[in-house]
């Protein structure tokens, strides 16, 4: 029964992307944010499939440690889920992603549109400068940067370096940095076709406040999220053994 639901998630996710890129494509002629509704429609649409055909929900805690404004979210990557979800809990995130990402057609161009920050990975110290330059005039804006620290998804109790961007731009930008810890995996897979039902669970924790050493911060960081993510994962585990 998963895999069938699963497979109708998956052709729901391809119609409903089509037909809504299709749609959108008048909105690549607008300013930037006439796509703030549009992505959230999309995003509703997958979110309310994913719960329906999939059986899988999801729930947030520590929305209260998810202020409104400039600030930094540093959060687990186990998943697609954690690549979009923020568009609804955020006002108009700028997310850090791999520039070949833009070069997907219809989808791409609308993540350009939508105000990425998009990064040459192959291109050292010259990426980060850039990375930099764009968090910069998102925070102007008084736009929220999203960025995943360890840069890939990890599997479930998977332990992957941090690396430095983040500290770079919490240095940089000198605003608080919301540590986000998720069990993500256990439900969608990195490479898994199956989406297992139940409910996943993103907390934000306490924001680490501008000011503190760049290694004092990074120990600090991979420590709340590593483990506030086990525990969540054991959390899920418990309450549905099938995972």
């Amino acid at each position: 029964m998963t895999v069938l639901r699963s497979a109708l998630f998956i052709l729901f996710t391809w119609v409903w992307t089509l037909v809504l890129s299709l749609l959108y494509l008048p909105l690549l002629a607008m300013p930037r944010k006439a796509m703030r509704p549009a992505v959230r429609l999309w995003l509703k649409g997958m979110l309310g499939a994913l719960r329906l055909i999939a059986g899988l929900s999801w729930e947030l805690r520590g929305a209260g440690n998810l202020p409104t404004g400039p600030l930094i979210i540093a959060s687990k990557h186990q998943s697609a889920f954690e690549t979009f979800v923020f568009h609804l809990l955020l006002n108009d995130p700028a997310y850090i992603l791999k520039r070949e990402l833009l070069w997907i057609p219809f989808f791409g161009w609308y993540l350009g549109k939508s105000g990425v920050i998009a990064i040459d990975r192959s291109a050292g110290t010259k990426a980060l400068k850039a990375m930099v330059k764009g968090a910069e005039e998102a925070v102007a804006e008084g736009r929220p940067v999203v960025i995943f620290p360890e840069g890939t998804r990890a599997a479930p109790g998977a332990k992957l370096p941090y690396h430095s961007g983040v500290a770079m731009l919490y240095g940089a930008l000198k605003v608080p940095v919301i540590p986000i810890a998720l069990n993500s995996g256990l439900f969608w897979r990195r490479r898994g076709f199956a989406k297992k039902p139940g409910t996943l669970t993103l907390e934000a924790l306490e924001p680490i406040a501008p000011g503190m050493d760049r290694k004092a911060f990074m120990a600090e960081l991979e420590s709340r999220i590593e483990t506030a993510s086990d525990r969540l994962i054991a959390e899920a585990r418990e309450r549905h053994p099938g995972l």
